[in-house]
C-alpha cells in the first residue's frame, strides 16, 4: 500500500479496488470469495497520463476526480487538489473503492463516481447500512477484512474484501467502501 501526503498533513491511500458482486440484482445462493485485484498498472497510469480526462468531477471534500477511460469498463480516476495529484483509483472491469481519510470514494467500472464524507463503522461487527443493506464485517488479518453485503432476508449479495487494498461497490444505487482498517461505509 503506498502513502501519499496531502496538504492537509495527512495521508491518501491509493489503490486499485477489490470488490465481488455476486448478483446483487438477485439473491445469490452461496456466497463467492473476491480476490484482489493488481495495483493500477504501469501501463494504465502511463496512457492516462498521455490522454486528457474524459470529464472531471469535484469530489465531497472540495477536490477534483479527473476520470480517465483506459479501455471497455477500465477507468482511472485521479484525484486532485490545488493541483497536486493525491491518489488514484483503478476500476478495470469491477467497481473500487477508496476510504481517503473519511472520505469514501467509488468508481464503478462504466466509469462513474461517487464520493461522500464521512458515516463509517468499524469492523469486526454487523452494520445496517443505507437502501436497506446489511454489512457483516470480519477480520481475515493485517490489513484484510471481508465484508458480506446482506438483503434483508439474509441472503448474502455480494462480497467485499480489502486485502492490503480498500475495496468498493455500487450495489444498486447504494455505494459501499471497506477500509484495510476494516471501516466501511455506505452513501446512497
Amino acid at each position: 500500500m503506498s502513502l501519499l501526503t496531502t496538504h492537509r498533513a495527512t495521508a491518501v491511500r491509493t489503490l486499485a479496488g477489490t470488490i465481488l458482486t455476486a448478483a446483487l440484482l438477485a439473491p445469490a445462493a452461496t456466497a463467492v470469495a473476491a480476490t484482489p485485484a493488481a495495483h493500477h498498472t504501469t501501463a494504465a497510469v502511463a496512457a492516462a497520463r498521455a490522454a486528457s480526462p474524459v470529464r472531471t468531477q469535484k469530489l465531497a471534500d472540495g477536490s477534483t476526480a479527473e476520470i480517465y477511460k483506459l479501455g471497455d469498463l477500465h477507468y482511472l480516476a485521479k484525484i486532485v487538489s490545488r493541483g497536486e495529484v493525491l491518489g488514484d483509483l483503478e476500476a478495470n472491469q469491477r467497481d473500487a473503492g477508496l476510504d481517503a481519510n473519511d472520505m469514501f470514494i467509488v468508481l464503478t467500472m462504466d466509469g462513474q463516481v461517487h464520493s461522500w464524507l464521512g458515516g463509517g463503522h468499524r469492523g469486526p461487527g454487523t452494520f445496517h447500512l443505507p437502501g436497506g443493506w446489511t454489512a457483516k464485517v470480519t477480520k481475515l488479518g493485517d490489513l484484510r477484512y471481508r465484508a458480506q453485503i446482506l438483503g434483508n432476508e439474509g441472503a448474502v449479495y455480494g462480497t467485499l474484501e480489502a486485502n492490503q487494498h480498500d475495496a468498493g461497490l455500487d450495489a444498486n444505487g447504494v455505494y459501499i467502501v471497506l477500509g484495510v482498517d476494516g471501516v466501511i461505509s455506505a452513501h446512497l
